[in-house]
């Protein structure tokens, strides 16, 4: 399956979510993708949180098994993503919830093309700030597999937590590539 929301050439490299900022701290919203996984996504490139049942998610045939479906948002298909599926952790049908927390993702560079989408997370936390330079590339030693390529590196918090930071550009350039 080449692209299943036609928008492919749309996304850039990773580097777009660092080189934006204007302001050298920027926010973050803090989001659990699985029990043991808290990860960090830039809040410029959110739209909304939304709690979204599973009822109101469409399924489609056909799809890999990340791909949630459909889900009519504002009177728009917003495709839904099983976020930490995606990243190779535990799928969201595991989890017995009638309700689901989820972003909306949305990559403003190309205003011409849909560039949203909907992130199916365990849980929405709290907003952080952090400095742009704290934010690091990962030591290839170090470098968690599943979560590298949705990644624009990590935030050292403290001695005891590192976070990893989602690239909402690199989310869309795997979910199109899938």
């Amino acid at each position: 399956m080449a692209n299943f929301f036609n928008n492919a050439d749309a996304v850039g490299e990773f580097g777009p979510m660092l080189t934006a900022a204007r302001d050298p701290s920027e926010q973050f919203l803090r989001l659990r993708l699985s029990a043991q996984i808290a990860a960090l996504l830039p809040m410029q490139q959110l739209t909304e949180v939304l709690t979204v049942s599973e009822t109101q998610i469409m399924p489609i045939p056909h799809l890999p098994a990340w791909a949630m479906g459909v889900h009519n948002w504002r009177g728009e298909i917003l495709w839904m993503v099983d976020l930490g599926h995606l990243c190779g952790l535990s799928p969201w049908y595991e989890a017995a919830r009638a309700q689901h927390a989820a972003v909306v993702l949305n990559l403003p560079e190309q205003p011409d093309i849909n560039q949203r989408l909907g992130l199916v997370v365990q849980q929405i936390e709290e907003i952080e700030s952090c400095t742009l330079q704290n934010i690091q590339p990962w030591p290839p030693a170090t470098a968690p597999a599943q979560l590298k390529p949705f990644t624009a590196g990590y935030w050292q918090k403290s001695a005891q937590e590192s976070l990893p930071v989602l690239d909402g550009a690199a989310i869309f350039q795997q979910v199109s590539l899938a």
